[in-house]
């Protein structure tokens, strides 16, 4: 399965909206990571850092962000989904979806530096 992953995909869902919260502007997302937004284009491209477009701009939820680097172990498991055959939409909403084995999201164990076991997820998707 081969996914496209040089430009961000098109979401209006509410209901992802309400669970990400936070979103960022590939602009304000250069800011934080103290890069240029050329350069936040290819971590996109890289599979390292994930965009949605909301609205026809492409977004990044806020939450993958820590300090001015992108969250620890986002890279991998955004690898990971793809191989599942996860394209970004999904991706978000596996991200995103409560598991109360985590417990949370698995977007907030990943900023929380408990990313081994939302890795092991993961990559079990793909079996």
């Amino acid at each position: 399965m081969t996914q496209t992953h040089t430009t961000a995909k098109n979401t209006s869902n509410s209901d992802l909206d309400a669970v990400i919260g936070e979103w960022l502007t590939l602009a304000e997302t250069a800011v934080r990571l103290g890069l240029n937004q050329s350069k936040v284009k290819q971590l996109i491209g890289d599979r390292k850092l994930i965009a949605v477009k909301r609205d026809r701009v492409p977004m990044v939820p806020a939450i993958f962000l820590t300090g001015h680097e992108v969250v620890k172990g986002l890279s991998g498991t955004l690898t990971l989904l793809a191989d599942a055959g996860f394209g970004e939409d999904e991706a978000l909403r596996w991200l995103f979806t409560a598991d109360d084995t985590l417990p949370g999201t698995p977007a907030q164990a990943l900023a929380e530096n408990r990313g081994t076991e939302v890795r092991r997820r993961a990559q079990a998707l793909a079996f």
